[in-house]
């Protein structure tokens, strides 16, 4: 996955813009994301998958793909905020909140009306935001989101850190994925008895050999005079476009009025 979305990050059609105009605007837009109400912020969701998908030619599966991940982690907090209880003899007390719901021995078990009204809240921003960081890091590569960091003043011990995580986070799946089809060829998982030996011995080799490719780099790096700052290559600066910055200004200039009078009529 991890080559495949550099790939399109170094591939795509918005390539020619500066990484500073890209990551500003996807920055401008996760912020009125936090700062909004849930028709603005699926506004933001379209608007920010027009550029991704149309104006990028990111693959729509590949796109959709990666954000049925945040789907899925809704999917697991959603019990939590939707489900409520109450004893019998308290239900005249949360009578408002209940959209529906049935009786469970003295206890009454109910779809809390707010905790549905939460869970829209929490989803439209989670994909909205979610929306934005995958256009950064499906259009702009890796090393210049960096160089972009430490040309405005970032700590060059956070740029390599990030790095560092960047590059170990993709090599730790890469690792298990490979473990677990060397288990799935060997009929490993055939029984809940073995998927679980499995598992124990997937998670042990994992770690292994990550600390094996940590020990790999750290020879490689002090045998290349690593001096404990990571230099990051940029081969070309971006061009501004007319065009994209129209249309980002006029349309973030759009949301915030949206934002603003929602306020307003709120207050």
């Amino acid at each position: 996955m991890t080559l495949h979305i550099d790939t399109l990050a170094y591939t795509n059609r918005l390539r020619q813009l500066p990484a500073e105009q890209k990551l500003l605007f996807a920055s401008v837009l996760l912020l009125i994301t936090y700062c909004t109400y849930i028709p603005v912020q699926v506004l933001i969701a379209i608007w920010i998958s027009v550029w991704t998908v149309v104006y990028a030619g990111i693959p729509a599966s590949v796109y959709l793909r990666l954000l049925s991940i945040t789907a899925v982690f809704w999917l697991t907090s959603l019990p939590a905020l939707v489900l409520s209880g109450v004893s019998l003899s308290a239900l005249s007390s949360v009578q408002a909140d209940v959209w529906q719901g049935f009786s469970l021995g003295n206890y009454y078990i109910y779809l809390s009306d707010h905790g549905v009204h939460q869970a829209s809240e929490l989803a439209a921003r989670a994909i909205a935001a979610t929306s934005c960081i995958y256009f950064v890091v499906l259009t702009v590569p890796f090393s210049e989101i960096l160089d972009t960091l430490r040309r405005i003043g970032c700590p060059a011990l956070l740029t390599d850190l990030l790095m560092l995580m960047y590059r170990f986070i993709f090599v730790l799946l890469r690792t298990a994925r490979e473990l677990w089809t060397a288990q799935q060829s060997r009929g490993g998982y055939r029984t809940h008895k073995l998927w679980m030996k499995s598992l124990g011995l997937l998670i042990g080799q994992l770690l292994r050999r990550t600390l094996e490719n940590y020990r790999q780099v750290s020879l490689t790096l002090e045998s290349r005079g690593f001096t404990g700052d990571f230099r990051v290559y940029r081969s070309r600066r971006g061009v501004p476009s007319k065009r994209y910055t129209l249309e980002a200004l006029f349309g973030c200039t759009i949301l915030l009025i949206l934002t603003g009078w929602h306020y307003a009529v709120g207050i």
